[in-house]
């Protein structure tokens, strides 16, 4: 599966860079010598940047299925049933031939009387994850076949572990800006990145692609890399991150940052 990464959308990101006061609340308390009993101060709150960031990536397609059907019609039944089983056996040595696994393909049959004639129907399917050896057979079987043959025009999706995956890998890419930008931030003030306190992926978003209205009118028409591209899917995610601030300020600085 191919993953191709698009920009990332404009983030607005908050710095706050905090020195320690002498006193006032905070995360937790820390002992303050000359206090009696032992008591505590509120220790001063952590210096962290806030910040959110996005990313989008998109996958095509992972998989294809064909259907070729055939069908023969005979006044004879063994005739009828031998000229389509001759043909199901070309069709599946080709693909044997060319790496297909026998998994991947599937054959239905049907065998009926119409008025005075035997009829044999059937369908053979298969699932392909090289689309060039698709092409390569589907070409086969119309020059040796002809119009015996019925080739459907394939039918892309994904698999589960394609689609999980291009969830994964956005969302990693949005922590991945995130990160970056943070550090940015943190360089442009002279201080160093420190380890994530939180990071909480906001928003998760997923679509299919679509071709050119003015391309193509109708379905049937489309070429092979419309087809694909109709079926890429693209999947958006925004992450929100809180990560520490390394080091020490003498004074208190407040900084409001839009970044793009």
């Amino acid at each position: 599966m191919s993953l191709s990464a698009l920009p990332p959308s404009p983030a607005r990101v908050f710095v706050e860079l905090l020195a320690a006061p002498i006193g006032g609340g905070g995360r937790g308390n820390v002992p303050v010598s000359g206090l009696p009993g032992g008591r505590s101060a509120p220790a001063p709150p952590g210096r962290e940047v806030h910040v959110s960031g996005s990313a989008e990536l998109c996958a095509a397609p992972d998989r294809a299925r064909v259907s070729i059907r055939l069908g023969s019609r005979k006044g004879e039944a063994g005739e009828a049933r031998s000229s389509v089983i001759r043909r199901l056996e070309y069709i599946a040595q080709s693909a044997r031939q060319r790496g297909v696994q026998e998994e991947n393909v599937i054959v239905t049959k049907d065998f009926s009387r119409v008025e005075n004639a035997y009829q044999m129907e059937a369908e053979v399917c298969i699932t392909f994850s090289d689309f060039g050896k698709m092409q390569n057979i589907c070409n086969l079987l119309v020059e040796k076949l002809g119009s015996s043959v019925f080739i459907t025009p394939p039918h892309f999706y994904h698999t589960a572990e394609a689609v999980d995956t291009l969830r994964r890998q956005v969302c990693l890419a949005a922590v991945g800006n995130t990160r970056r930008k943070a550090q940015e931030v943190c360089r442009l003030f002279g201080q160093s990145l420190g380890k994530p306190l939180l990071i909480r992926e906001e928003e998760m978003k997923e679509w299919e692609g679509q071709i050119d209205s003015h391309s193509s009118n109708s379905s049937d028409t489309m070429t092979l890399q419309q087809r694909i591209q109709s079926a890429t899917i693209y999947a958006s995610s925004k992450v929100f991150a809180i990560f520490e601030i390394k080091g020490r300020e003498k004074r208190k600085k407040q900084v409001y940052l839009e970044a793009s």
